[in-house]
């Protein structure tokens, strides 16, 4: 395959997208758009293909340690990666969507249900149930000292939200709350009612399926 600069003017894929537009381009020649450039011994064309190799063999389970092992793909050009695809999900998701169900925020975050460390996320809506910003409020074990109500609110209250939707999974797969779950879900939920911004629900994700706090009467 040409790299490249042995490509005809036309067939770059800047050149290519900026005279038939983005969908006109496959994958790669997308890939190869972002990254811009190769690196010390591999074209940018042999390099998107391997990287959108690899979203092909896992796409919700992309991260940064994963991108990491392609051979001259360094921290820079992963991190350009994925924080395009996070940009790319947070205008679609911003589509004035409502949220009228458990099984409706899973749809949202179910490309993080499997990911090997806790993801806490929260979800902003008006008063018409409609998504305002999906976040994700910090990774790591999930403890009352991590999730405060201070972290939590701040946005809602930028967002002007009438209620909020909480989740987070759990990398052994288990669907079942934990004791810590319940007691962050109760004291949530009493911030919630002093600022006037409901909590919703609060689920629990897997690649299984979820527990919602509010289907099983716990809210």
């Amino acid at each position: 395959m040409k790299k490249i600069h042995e490509l005809h003017r036309t067939d770059k894929p800047r050149e290519k997208l900026a005279a038939r537009g983005p969908s006109a381009l496959k994958n790669e020649e997308l890939m190869s758009v972002l990254l811009g450039s190769g690196v010390r011994g591999k074209d940018v064309r042999k390099l998107s293909r391997e990287i959108v190799a690899l979203m092909e063999e896992g796409f919700d389970a992309l991260e940064l340690e994963r991108l990491l092992r392609i051979h001259g793909l360094g921290v820079a050009k992963a991190s350009q990666i994925l924080a395009a695809i996070e940009l790319s999900r947070r205008f679609l998701l911003r589509s004035h969507e409502r949220i009228d169900s458990a099984e409706a925020v899973y749809r949202i975050l179910r490309p993080y249900a499997g990911r090997k460390q806790e993801h806490f996320f929260c979800l902003t809506l008006d008063g018409a149930s409609r998504l305002i910003e999906s976040r994700t409020v910090f990774i790591g074990t999930l403890n009352q000292s991590m999730v405060h109500p201070r972290e939590i609110f701040a946005d809602a209250i930028a967002d002007r939200a009438a209620g909020i939707v909480l989740a987070h999974n759990h990398p052994s797969g288990t669907l079942a709350p934990s004791e810590a779950d319940r007691r962050i879900t109760e004291r949530l939920r009493e911030a919630g009612r002093l600022l006037g911004i409901e909590l919703l629900d609060h689920l629990i994700l897997s690649t299984e399926g979820y527990y919602s706090f509010s289907e099983e009467g716990m809210l």
